[in-house]
């Protein structure tokens, strides 16, 4: 079997601050294979890269991004609270890449200027006010940028993720083409050897519960589908996921991913 193929959560987010041009342009020259990102809905309706329900943790903001139009969201800091983003003595003072709201248009801008295959994975959060918009935008942003409906040779290739069942189904109905994977944090009852539903055929399950399930990696190989596991920091959890033969590692810190892979 190859080596896994490595995704840089959220960009490389142990070094600069998470979600952010600086960290998805950091993570592409260290050789990620590709990029993993979490997308909200505005109350204007665009798709904007943010992980919280709330604005308080990735930004000087307070309360729902939901509740923010763009423009509201591009007026705040979503950078300076993250040690990577104060520029070492003698540096250059670290532009608004490091520090500004990232769109998903402007980071498929990015990853499609690569010059260089890269994969995608996007994840759809829910519970959201905005339900099944989330995946209807997603997948006209996606029909405008010509990757909803992937081809081999298509440098650029985007898999749709979520926590929520229903949401990887509404992918499913939208966007037959797009592969989807569904996230676990726990293992639900209804998986049933390693059978997941609605034609997803990449399980990810965080690292906890592979730790938990030792069982479960192939026992889902078994039935057919690959496995990304997120997420994974640390050099035993790594070794880990690397002997049960996993199809991708998705990390805070590809550099170091790579390097154990002599990549």
């Amino acid at each position: 079997m190859g080596h896994p193929l490595v995704f840089a959560h959220r960009g490389s987010s142990y070094d600069l601050p998470e979600h952010t041009l600086a960290a998805y342009l950091r993570a592409l020259d260290e050789g990620a294979d590709g990029l993993e990102c979490d997308v909200r809905l505005t109350r204007d309706g665009h798709l904007v890269c943010v992980h919280d329900r709330r604005l308080d943790r990735t930004s000087n903001g307070h309360g729902l991004v939901s509740a923010r139009t763009l423009a509201e969201l591009e007026t705040l800091d979503f950078g300076s609270w993250h040690p990577g983003a104060v520029p070492a003595e003698g540096d250059e003072l670290l532009d608004s890449s490091h520090t500004q709201l990232l769109t998903l248009e402007r980071l498929l801008d990015a990853v499609l200027a690569a010059g260089r295959p890269v994969r995608l994975l996007v994840e759809t959060k829910h519970p959201s006010r905005y339900g099944r918009d989330v995946e209807r935008r997603l997948v006209a942003l996606l029909r405008r940028y010509g990757l909803a409906d992937p081809r081999p040779d298509d440098p650029v290739q985007v898999t749709v993720m979520s926590f929520s069942p229903l949401a990887v189904r509404r992918i499913r109905d939208l966007a037959p083409g797009l592969p989807t994977v569904l996230l676990l944090e726990v293992l639900p009852r209804w998986l049933r050897l390693g059978r997941l539903p609605f034609g997803t055929r990449i399980a990810g399950p965080g690292i906890a519960l592979v730790r938990a399930r030792p069982q479960l990696i192939p026992a889902l190989h078994a039935a057919g589908n690959q496995v990304y596991v997120w997420t994974v920091n640390e050099p035993d959890d790594l070794e880990l996921v690397l002997d049960a033969g996993v199809d991708g590692v998705i990390t805070d810190r590809p550099a170091r991913t790579l390097a154990r892979l002599g990549r």
